[in-house]
């Protein structure tokens, strides 16, 4: 089979951005300390290099999709090399099921049935906006950000986590959205692209 008319890696680079995101949006608070989302997600663009004569559908969004599921692929592939040797079978399926809630997430998102085609490409395209300034801030900023406002961490475990006081976390998070709202030129960015829905659960 050849490969589908118009797909080339230039087409997968551009999704680098978004897939990052939503790679430490899967990989949650436990494994986004100790498994590294650039490697994860250079490996998915590899295995998309492999497998594009597999993809079904031509469109940005269609494509954009099967980027998604293979990404949460090799996220649970490096979750479990990462866990092997310290887990019962229970608490495989226990962490397998949450990283595919928090893909199921993005995806009832970006590919709500009861909205239109223009709609759902719109936002694929918020998407891509957000990850890409997200990932022009400083690292302290960025981090800060997502820990709150992406996966529903309280301010004491944002400045657990990035070891700082609350009022340094809260600052950071200021100035990082001072930033987004200046480069993405809205009014409030994340409520815009409304990504609450993509906020992993709490991890014991």
């Amino acid at each position: 089979m050849g490969e589908p008319e118009g797909v080339s890696d230039a087409d997968f680079e551009e999704y680098r951005p978004a897939l990052r995101l939503l790679a430490r949006s899967q990989l949650g608070v436990r494994f986004r300390r100790v498994l590294d989302d650039s490697d994860i997600v250079q490996q998915t663009l590899l295995e998309a290099h492999a497998k594009k004569s597999t993809i079904r559908g031509k469109s940005d969004a269609e494509r954009f999709a099967w980027l998604r599921r293979v990404l949460t692929t090799t996220i649970l592939d490096h979750v479990r090399r990462h866990t092997r040797g310290k887990r019962t079978v229970e608490k495989e399926v226990e962490l397998e099921a949450q990283v595919r809630r928090s893909a199921l997430r993005a995806d009832q998102w970006l590919t709500d049935r009861s909205s239109s085609p223009s709609q759902r490409a719109e936002r694929n395209e918020q998407l891509q906006s957000l990850a890409t300034a997200l990932q022009a801030l400083p690292d302290a900023q960025r981090e800060a950000i997502e820990l709150y406002h992406l996966q529903g961490c309280t301010l004491p475990e944002v400045a657990r986590l990035l070891n700082r006081t609350g009022p340094s976390v809260a600052g950071l998070i200021h100035r990082g959205l001072k930033q987004l709202r200046q480069v993405m030129k809205v009014e409030d960015s994340l409520s815009s692209v409304s990504l609450a829905t993509m906020s992993a659960e709490d991890e014991n």
